[in-house]
């Protein structure tokens, strides 16, 4: 099984995120759940999503203390939320950021890869959404679900031209990630 933890700030589409990956591994054939940790629920406040993926049934329904991946949508959340809490050693921290990862300074054992999921938002959808870019990226770095489950999952979701820029972005990052990752 693999678990993903996702931060972001409320509005940037973190719970929207979890829940597509979810959609995306299920349409894949995998097993999947998807859930959001609520507190304070406003914009740009901090906000936490969970997903998990696997071959066979997921029976655990707690939150995901010893995640595989976290993905950090917002990287000033590094500097007041643990993001990286419960990471495991061999573990991957995807971040949106257009600095180089090695610049970031993380503190920590696991492979932190960098790409800028805000900069692919703003040129696609002309908003900084970036929960689609991110789920193109993940496809591409991790290969735990298909880009063509992606973008079904997203195409479900938002209908329209909408949708197509969200492929879009989607595609984007997946192939920046996938180049970057060669």
């Amino acid at each position: 099984m693999i678990e993903i933890r996702l931060h972001g700030r409320g509005g940037q589409g973190t719970v929207t995120a979890a829940e597509l990956l979810a959609v995306a591994a299920f349409d894949d054939g995998l097993e999947a759940q998807a859930f959001p940790a609520f507190g304070v629920e406003r914009r740009g406040a901090p906000v936490m999503a969970f997903c998990r993926i696997g071959d066979e049934p997921i029976r655990i329904r707690t939150q995901i203390y010893e995640p595989d991946y976290v993905i950090v949508q917002d990287p000033t959340l590094t500097e007041n939320v643990d993001v990286l809490a419960g990471l495991k050693a061999d573990g991957t921290v995807l971040i949106n950021t257009e600095r180089v990862a090695s610049d970031l300074e993380l503190g920590t054992s696991a492979r932190v890869v960098a790409f800028p999921a805000t900069q692919i938002a703003l040129e696609e959808l002309g908003r900084p959404i970036m929960n689609t870019a991110v789920l193109g990226a993940f496809s591409g770095l991790s290969g735990a679900i298909s880009f063509d489950a992606i973008e079904r999952s997203i195409r479900h979701r938002f209908s329209g031209e909408l949708g197509e820029k969200n492929i879009k972005a989607a595609r984007r990052a997946y192939e920046l990630m996938k180049e970057q990752t060669k």
